[in-house]
């Protein structure tokens, strides 16, 4: 007996606008009965995961510094799988991207005015999209596979911010840690409401870059392109498409977003550059672009769920002393039924003996 997965001819409507709703409450339900066999109280855990959060305006400025960074990358990085190319190295692009961007506080510390910061931000999204263009010339030059090739040059770029912070880079005065100078005034990206918490001008560039992408893939030829070349390269070539020109677009889209989300982290909640910037926003940033359907849109709502996700799991340690364990559980609960969901959507499960795929091998 062996298991089948069927592509559903018509998906249905319904269950598709409501599949979100209903992972979020089976991962309810059986986050429940796990907070109960811990000994919790099931509502208290839920309370802590997904109301506490939103109680105080510093905790509501909080999820919008982890969302951030998450919905610039996932956008960027919709572009490149909705043209069929596997950018799994977000992490080293907003790693290079934080690096290209720091250089001028850091080299040119002297260097003071309001053109810093502007300045700052395109070297960051230059420094990123150039990184990302690594994996997009070796596909086309030479038909590398791109997950290895961008996932490898993550470790590169990681590497390569140890030995700056450790090295040439490190602070003067800094007592011998591993960190850079602190960025000065003009380097520091500001907050959106500066007197009722820390979150700054890198969520409302997410937004910005969301909508943006939103209209240039559903109104636009370049968007347009970018699908046919995705869902059919055979129809791309014979309507004339190149898509050597679509992969080096979605990769240098891509790292750029990376690039600005890696220099918002640093200039906006940091300040300084350390040996570690991230905590994995690259990486998880992949799950939102699929948890929004590849919809910049969608992705919006999908990385502020997954960002109140991660400080609930930080209230509910807090508030009734569940382990960090027992939170990324449920939080991998969350994305498994919503991927699940997903699946059972779009393909029906068939049962097939062992008889009945010998007669139609033979067939």
């Amino acid at each position: 007996m062996r298991i089948e997965l069927i592509k559903r001819p018509q998906p249905s409507r319904w269950f598709s606008a409501l599949s979100p709703l209903i992972a979020l409450a089976l991962a309810m339900i059986c986050g429940a009965i796990l907070f109960a066999l811990m000994g919790k109280d099931p509502f208290a855990a839920l309370h802590a995961f997904f109301i506490e959060p939103l109680l105080d305006i510093w905790s509501i400025h909080e999820l919008l510094v982890k969302a951030a960074p998450l919905i610039l990358i996932a956008v960027g990085l919709s572009v490149c799988y909705l043209s069929n190319n596997w950018n799994i190295g977000a992490e080293g692009q907003l790693t290079m991207g934080a690096i290209a961007g720091s250089m001028m506080p850091i080299v040119f510390p002297d260097v003071q005015g309001w053109y810093v910061l502007p300045l700052m931000l395109l070297m960051g999204m230059a420094g990123g999209a150039l990184y990302a263009a690594i994996p997009a010339l070796l596909k086309v030059r030479f038909n590398a596979n791109t997950i290895l090739t961008s996932l490898m040059l993550v470790y590169v770029a990681q590497f390569f911010l140890d030995w700056l912070v450790r090295g040439p880079w490190r602070n003067p005065a800094g007592m011998n840690f591993p960190e850079s100078r602190q960025f000065h005034d003009y380097a520091i990206l500001p907050e959106i409401w500066s007197a009722s918490g820390r979150a700054h001008w890198g969520f409302v560039f997410a937004i910005i870059a969301a909508f943006a992408l939103w209209f240039m893939l559903r109104n636009t030829l370049q968007g347009f392109q970018i699908k046919v070349v995705g869902q059919s390269p055979r129809a791309a070539r014979f309507a004339g498409f190149s898509a050597g020109k679509i992969t080096f677009f979605a990769f240098l889209l891509s790292g750029a977003l990376a690039g600005l989300a890696g220099i918002s982290e640093v200039s906006g909640a940091i300040g300084q550059l350390r040996t570690t910037i991230t905590p994995g926003y690259g990486f998880t940033a992949i799950i939102i672009a699929f948890l929004g359907r590849l919809n910049p849109l969608g992705i919006i709502a999908a990385g502020l769920v997954l960002a109140l996700s991660y400080l609930g799991g930080e209230a509910a340690q807090l508030s009734i002393g569940i382990s960090e364990k027992a939170a990324r559980v449920f939080q991998g609960m969350i994305l498994f039924f919503v991927l699940a969901c997903d699946s059972f959507i779009h393909y029906r499960i068939r049962f097939v003996s062992r008889s009945q795929h010998d007669l139609r091998g033979e067939a």
